[in-house]
């Protein structure tokens, strides 16, 4: 068909580059296959992923969804250029959330959107998710790479993430929560993904910039220091969970401790955390650096605790060991008690836990 307009408009030159799309999809094809599992069916490029949960072992399944992003730690990674890890961050978002209703993740999706695709970034973006994804064992089945100028500032871009897991009926938590339960903390990889917009203005308040050495580990930038991706908990928790030794838990994001962790416990008790745990040195830093009350940084940050876990009293020795061989440094940091109307968290720490 001939074009009535030759030498009109065209996409490319309003600044979305078709071509640069589809080469992002040729790229990602093999990352996504290499997060296959049980279940999965078909590949990237059709209309709608589909999963088999039959196939993957459900009898009764409860199907669980969960979608997050990572905040303005996206503003550390395009100013760093460090793009490798950020999509960890953001399937431990999404996942970590699954598995503390007892499901197990199974696919996930992304969405990047952009001012104008830089195939290269976009790439390594979409390689942290797939490590991310095999972190959790599920599945990266799609997603949506959307180019839209005079949206996003040049080098810009914002990422989704979309997760659907599944439990069996009669598995999903929390269950049991009572007093007497055991509090356990499981250690963060650092900031994680919450409370940057927080980090940003310390930084400029200390006058710092990324490339910077950071002040509790001069081996590195800051920069690189903030930007370890956030831990994902899923196969320690289900391991837990598989052993009948969980009654609940929350994970620790925007909100801290005393946002999150009422959320894993019924009406009429409370969680007393009485037991200091190690902080990592970043949030030392950040609090001294910002001049940042305690019951400020409780409230913004995880403070060394990315996952807090309620096993029963008698299970709180077994829990901890089969934390360790997963890989977690779990450890006692309160108990839950009898309590009045909604649950609420009470903290009995040393004045000086956080320095």
């Amino acid at each position: 068909m001939n074009d009535p307009t030759p030498n009109g408009a065209t996409y490319r030159e309003a600044g979305v580059d078709i071509a640069a799309g589809d080469a992002l999809v040729d790229a990602i094809k093999p990352l996504a296959r290499a997060t296959n599992r049980p279940g999965t069916m078909g590949g990237l490029g059709g209309f709608g992923a589909l999963f088999d949960l039959k196939a993957a072992g459900f009898r009764d399944p409860i199907l669980v969804s969960s979608t997050d992003g990572v905040g303005t730690k996206l503003k550390v990674a395009i100013e760093t250029g460090l793009h490798d890890k950020v999509g960890i961050d953001l399937v431990a978002m999404c996942v970590n959330d699954l598995v503390v209703q007892g499901a197990e993740p199974l696919i996930f999706l992304d969405y990047f959107a952009t001012g104008r695709l830089s195939v290269d970034h976009a790439r390594r973006v979409v390689a942290g998710i797939a490590e991310g994804c095999a972190q959790a064992g599920c599945a990266l089945v799609g997603g949506e790479t959307a180019e839209m100028p005079g949206l996003y500032a040049e080098g810009d871009y914002d990422l989704a993430g979309f997760a659907v897991g599944a439990a069996e009926r009669d598995a999903l938590l929390p269950r049991a929560v009572a007093p007497g339960d055991v509090i356990l903390g499981l250690a963060s990889s650092g900031v994680h993904s919450n409370g940057f917009s927080l980090v940003r203005r310390v930084a400029e308040l200390a006058g710092l910039g990324w490339d910077a050495p950071a002040p509790w580990d001069l081996a590195a930038t800051l920069g690189e220091a903030l930007m370890v991706p956030t831990r994902v908990y899923v196969k320690s928790l289900l391991a837990l969970h598989r052993a009948g030794l969980l009654h609940a838990a929350a994970h620790i994001t925007g909100g801290g401790l005393p946002g999150n962790l009422p959320r894993a416990l019924p009406p009429g008790t409370r969680a007393v955390l009485d037991r200091a745990w190690p902080v990592p040195p970043a949030f030392a830093w950040l609090a001294r650096a910002g001049g940042v009350a305690t019951d400020e940084m409780l409230r913004v940050f995880n403070c060394g605790i990315g996952m807090a876990v309620l096993v029963a009293e008698a299970d709180a020795d077994r829990a901890i060991a089969l934390l360790a061989e997963a890989g977690e440094d779990a450890r006692r940091i309160g108990h839950v008690v009898a309590g009045e109307g909604e649950p609420d968290v009470l903290f009995h720490l040393p004045h000086d836990w956080l320095a």
